[in-house]
């Protein structure tokens, strides 16, 4: 990704929790084409390898980038997903449930409560992710997923009017179908009418590329959006339309 001119996030620093997976690693680099010093934090393969579900571990690895690099002044939260859970009713287990809701809502909060002091310093942003799973039935995704990914706005909403008094901002994107390598395992896994129905669901009638979430993440964080809290950007081309 080629750096840009007047970059947005010049002297800023950025933690993307997920930062290693096929979305984080995008959103990466577009904090970094634009000027931020961006730490990925994830299981393996991040900048510091930090278990979203262990409040203690991201509290202390917020520490350690306040002192290496100031700030931070926003977090993304990517950590998530199905996490290979499986899809039908009667396929999965409490435990899948258990992982499903630890990593997506309370490592989404614990990020949030771990950041916050310093982004309190900073008037700071957080950008969540929830997910189009969360905002209508998808056939992709199961239950304890969907059941997730509606958690992220709801955590969003009230954290907005929670740390918004600071200066704080808080908003999520909630993305379509972004074929990252892990969900394009899952796409191909469904039938041939599956597949096309997801694609004639979405009003430009195409799958999106890496860098239309990108973008709407980094507009999010930014000042450009610095009246903007507690919403929800849909990011899916229009296959869902809310009132």
């Amino acid at each position: 990704m080629t750096t840009v001119k007047n970059p947005r996030f010049a002297d800023r620093t950025v933690v993307v929790t997920g930062g290693a997976g096929g979305i984080g690693r995008a959103v990466c680099e577009g904090f970094r084409a634009e000027g931020a010093t961006t730490i990925a934090l994830d299981l393996t393969g991040g900048d510091l390898d930090v278990d979203v579900t262990d409040e203690t571990a991201l509290r202390e690895a917020m520490g350690d980038i306040h002192s290496r690099h100031g700030g931070p002044h926003v977090l993304v939260t990517l950590a998530g997903g199905s996490l290979g859970t499986p899809r039908d009713l009667d396929a999965f287990t409490a435990a899948d449930v258990d992982t499903v809701l630890d990593v997506n809502v309370k490592g989404t909060l614990y990020a949030c409560r771990a950041a916050l002091p310093h982004l309190r310093r900073e008037r700071g942003s957080i950008v969540t992710c929830a997910s189009i799973g969360g905002r209508q039935p998808s056939p992709v995704t199961g239950i304890p997923y969907a059941t997730a990914k509606a958690a992220i706005g709801g955590l969003t909403r009230r954290l907005a009017v929670e740390v918004g008094g600071d200066g704080v901002r808080v908003n999520a994107v909630a993305p379509g179908l972004f074929l990252t390598p892990r969900l394009r395992g899952m796409f191909d896994g469904l039938s041939d009418a599956e597949r096309a129905s997801v694609v004639d669901a979405i009003a430009l009638r195409r799958m999106p590329e890496l860098d239309e979430i990108v973008a709407p993440i980094l507009f999010l964080a930014s000042a450009e959006a610095s009246f903007i809290t507690g919403i929800t950007v849909d990011v899916n081309g229009g296959r869902f339309m809310p009132l």
